[in-house]
């Protein structure tokens, strides 16, 4: 089993994905236990001094001015947990459960927050032997963080709860004792260290984000196909066109448009058959560009969240200062601002699939099929396409904007950062549907049109479409063969994979 170390800072996008995804195993650097220990040596000081320091020695929220003894202390950490732990919706999936705890693992790594060294190390055994809480996905206001999905993520850790193990669902506890992992009983500081944070939208956005930078791959791609179906002219490609408004995702696309379509026989330069394609042909590069630039700004902020400290109180020398790390508003704004970008991604390639099966607009036999009438061929594809991106279009309303005030007006701005990244995920499944039946479309069409010599990089993937795929004859399911073009899309057979 191949394993990741932890330390607090160092975590990147391949390692969150071989966790989450790959079952990597996960340990901490020893200059991490170091901390973690020191920061905790430092709570038990402030506790035996009787220094008031919020969530120490005092309730949470508009509780805050309430002061709480050292014997109410441990009963105050579970009651933390029970009483947050009320999310709705379906549950998270496993790759999501599995990033939530890595990525508190990793914060609580950097010791600013005064946890015990056997409780991360409890976390860390849930992780590598396969104990993953059931996490409802709604219920966070993304601040203080996420409270309630992430005290159901604390529910087995303490015995409660439910959790699925060995791919089946049971309670928490009966879980933790089929992995050999004993519950632990939190003690002052550690209820709130273990809930008060951005781990739930962080690690939703970071898979998403992945995830949005393979489609930023596929798009180019599908898109060099439907040049090549629609004998698209190349010349928009030149890169003195792109050096003048510099702008690098606009540069990067064109370059590698040009790229892919090396050696193709199917496009045309300026002139040839017309002087100008429409917007979705010839501007892909600035579309295209916009969204790579987007997505680009997207994960050097997650990065910087994945290795961040964002509970409260922050554990210092001296003291613990009760700020406002946990308040998800930078990963909300940069959620939204993905959603556009791979919503954009989305519209032009729908408008990709009408010029290819519409007949006015691509000399193509009518819904790319050549008994139209008794056949519908690919008529009904360009109608789910645009259900999908008219969707995006709902869904890419931002969230971050809206903001309702909680805890008795105490905490009076949220962020809303985790519904901005459950809707930047389901716009990025949107898009990969869509970029799967352009995939298929532009085959489809290159095949009618009479497939010549294809670009050295479009021909690859056209062969890997069409033995996956074969040219509609006559009618059949299609939804079967869009299927399989998104499962090639999900398995990387396209791409390298990597970000």
């Amino acid at each position: 089993m191949q394993n990741i170390v932890i330390d607090g800072s160092n975590l990147n996008l391949d390692d969150l994905v071989n966790v989450c995804r790959k079952n990597y195993s996960v340990e901490l650097s020893e200059e991490a236990k170091i901390n973690v220990r020191a920061s905790r040596k430092k709570v038990d000081e402030f506790i035996e001094s009787d220094k008031t320091i919020y969530g120490i020695t005092t309730g949470f929220g508009k509780f805050s001015d309430v002061n709480i003894t050292k014997d109410d202390a441990i009963l105050l950490q579970k009651n933390l947990i029970i009483t947050h732990a009320v999310g709705a919706g379906n549950p998270l999936d496993t790759d999501i459960v599995r990033g939530v705890i890595l990525l508190r693992v990793n914060a609580l790594a950097k010791g600013y927050s005064g946890i015990r060294l056997s409780t991360i190390n409890t976390l860390v055994e849930m992780l590598n032997k396969g104990v993953h809480p059931v996490i409802p996905e709604k219920g966070s206001l993304g601040a203080s963080g996420d409270l309630a999905p992430l005290s159901h993520m604390v529910l087995p850790l303490i015995g409660l709860g439910k959790a699925e193990y060995q791919g089946i669902v049971m309670s928490g506890s009966e879980a933790m004792k089929k992995a050999g992992i004993k519950p632990v009983e939190l003690v002052a500081k550690e209820g709130l260290a273990l809930i008060n944070g951005t781990q739930v939208m962080t690690t939703i956005g970071a898979l998403t984000i992945y995830d949005g930078l393979q489609l930023s791959e596929m798009a180019d791609m599908a898109a060099a196909l439907t040049f090549e179906a629609l004998n698209g002219i190349t010349t928009a490609l030149d890169p003195r066109v792109h050096a003048v408004r510099p702008h690098q995702g606009q540069i990067d696309t064109a370059k590698n448009l040009l790229n892919l379509l090396e050696g193709s026989k199917m496009t045309t330069v300026q002139g040839e058959i017309r002087v100008q394609d429409a917007y979705s042909l010839r501007c892909v590069p600035q579309v295209h560009g916009a969204s790579k630039d987007a997505l680009g700004y997207v994960k050097e902020k997650i990065l910087i969240e994945m290795n961040s400290v964002t509970d409260n109180p922050i554990i210092f020398e001296e003291t613990g200062i009760s700020g406002g790390n946990f308040h998800g508003q930078p990963m909300a704004i940069s959620f939204d601002l993905m959603s556009i970008a791979l919503a954009e991604l989305a519209n032009i390639s729908e408008r990709r699939i009408e010029r290819l099966v519409n007949p006015s607009l691509s000399g193509l036999p009518a819904f790319l099929v050549e008994k139209g009438g008794l056949n519908s061929g690919f008529m009904i594809v360009q109608y789910s396409a645009a259900a999908l991106v008219s969707e995006n279009k709902i869904l890419s309303h931002p969230a971050s904007v809206d903001s309702i005030p909680s805890s008795a007006n105490q905490e009076d701005h949220v962020s809303m950062g985790t519904i901005g990244a459950r809707k930047a995920r389901e716009i990025m499944k949107n898009l990969r549907r869509v970029l799967a039946m352009e995939m298929m479309c532009a085959c489809q069409a290159i095949d009618l049109r009479g497939k010549k010599q294809l670009g050295k990089r479009t021909e690859i993937a056209y062969r890997i479409i069409r033995d996956n795929v074969s040219k509609l004859i006559d009618d059949r399911e299609l939804y079967e063969d869009i299927n399989k073009c998104e499962e090639l899309i999900v398995e990387g057979a396209f791409t390298n994979g990597t970000h």
